[in-house]
């Protein structure tokens, strides 16, 4: 079986890895600093932090297996271990186009209505973190699509 670019236990994977990590831990840096406490009491900003803090560890838990695997120079040939990588990916792509989408939305109706708690730029954050998350989504639907493609393989 020829290695699949991108695919779990290939340097372009790790590269997607890192990449989700990268993105998430940015979209959750650019909500949680100098923010004030009125953001939670709207549920997209919660949901968004709620699903960043589950993306970070999960990718960056993928990414120190695909290291090893890269650095031992053996893909991931086992179905099991991919069939919860893809699920978990898939799980967590939906949630992460959720989380942006509902996010960028109320950061712009805050931003349109010129809400008072809108001061100091507070709401280019959310969109900073909205986006972030975003680009989260983008690398961790890839991933998904290139291990799902991998899969029937190992049957």
């Amino acid at each position: 079986m020829d290695k699949q670019p991108g695919a779990m236990g290939t340097s372009a994977g790790l590269a997607l890895r890192l990449g989700q990590a990268i993105f998430s831990v940015s979209s959750l840096l650019f909500m949680c600093f100098g923010v004030s406490f009125f953001s939670y009491s709207y549920a997209p900003f919660c949901f968004l932090v709620t699903t960043m803090g589950l993306v970070t560890p999960w990718s960056l838990g993928l990414a120190m297996i695909d290291t090893f695997l890269v650095l031992a120079k053996r893909p991931s040939n086992q179905p099991r271990v991919l069939t919860a990588v893809v699920l978990g990916d898939w799980v967590l792509s939906v949630l992460s186009l959720a989380v942006s989408c509902s996010t960028a939305s109320v950061a712009d109706f805050l931003i349109a209505s010129g809400n008072v708690y809108c001061r100091d730029n507070i709401c280019l954050r959310y969109q900073l973190s909205a986006a972030m998350a975003f680009l989260t989504w983008i690398l961790s639907s890839a991933s998904l699509l290139l291990n799902l493609w991998l899969l029937p393989t190992l049957y």
